[in-house]
């Protein structure tokens, strides 16, 4: 049985211009609780089994197909920053193929803000900043918005609690979530997460039509250092064109030795 009272004692922000209505994961299931509650509740939830890990880098290879499946190959490695009291810095560096070799992407991302993101050219040595009426456009002629690449920060979405249901042999928790950015490519987001680990298994993405744009889906997920679980598969099709991405991660390295200043505008132009 769910005390209501104690279980409002723990609520730590508010919503009324200063923060978010932070509900406590209880609350999610609790009598009176609204739809919008539950879905917040969900979010708050799933981020904070994720915080905590200081920093990783990985390896990932990118698979472009076209409505006829054709395939273009690309590798790049990435590295990701946790940064206390805002969003987490994450970089791109492309290797492969040849014409992309040392393209690298910058992401600061914030929790009650847009993301502030660059895009380093080799071939005219320039770091281009990408603003935000461009964000839903597509990463590296991908399926993925650069709008995608950023960890979805709570305090940027409303949440919508519809349902769970059967996914599989799990049981999956279903919420909408609602960007908050005005230029935003999306109306809304359908998520999909098991509810044992609030790990996401598929996202539906509408545009601001509230047409059926593109879905995410995720798989082969691995526990790190006994608690953090990271989707080794990710597929983006986009029901308009035809076209799919394919993200394979490897080669996970929590803890690993990396240089603050390579999340920096000066830093793109070194990285090597």
């Amino acid at each position: 049985m769910i005390h209501w009272n104690k279980c409002i004692s723990r609520v730590f922000t508010l919503w009324f211009g200063v923060g978010a209505f932070v509900l406590p994961a209880s609350l999610a299931q609790a009598q009176g609780a609204s739809p919008e509650e539950r879905g917040l509740a969900i979010a708050v939830e799933a981020r904070e089994r994720g915080r905590g890990f200081g920093n990783f880098t990985a390896s990932q290879t990118m698979v472009l197909r076209n409505r006829q499946g054709q395939e273009s190959l690309r590798e790049l490695r990435i590295k990701v920053l946790e940064v206390e009291g805002d969003g987490n810095r994450s970089l791109f560096v492309f290797d492969v193929p040849r014409d992309v070799a040392g393209t690298a992407f910058l992401i600061h991302a914030h929790k009650d803000a847009a993301d502030d993101q660059w895009l380093y050219l080799p071939a005219v040595t320039r770091v281009k900043r990408i603003s935000s009426a461009n964000r839903s456009g597509s990463f590296m002629g991908s399926e993925f918005a650069y709008e995608d690449l950023g960890v979805p920060e709570v305090e940027r979405f409303t949440y919508r609690y519809l349902r769970d249901e059967p996914c599989g042999e799990m049981t999956c928790t279903v919420s909408e979530r609602f960007p908050t950015e005005e230029r935003s490519g999306y109306l809304r987001q359908v998520v999909w997460q098991d509810t044992d680990e609030l790990r996401v298994w598929k996202v539906e993405y509408y545009d601001r039509k509230d047409a059926h744009l593109k879905t995410l889906t995720m798989a082969d997920y691995q526990l790190y250092l006994d608690r953090y679980w990271q989707a080794g598969e990710l597929t983006m099709v986009n029901h308009v064109t035809g076209k799919s991405t394919d993200l394979s991660w490897s080669d996970f390295e929590f803890g690993a030795d990396i240089d603050d200043a390579e999340f920096t505008q000066t830093g793109l132009r070194r990285v090597r």
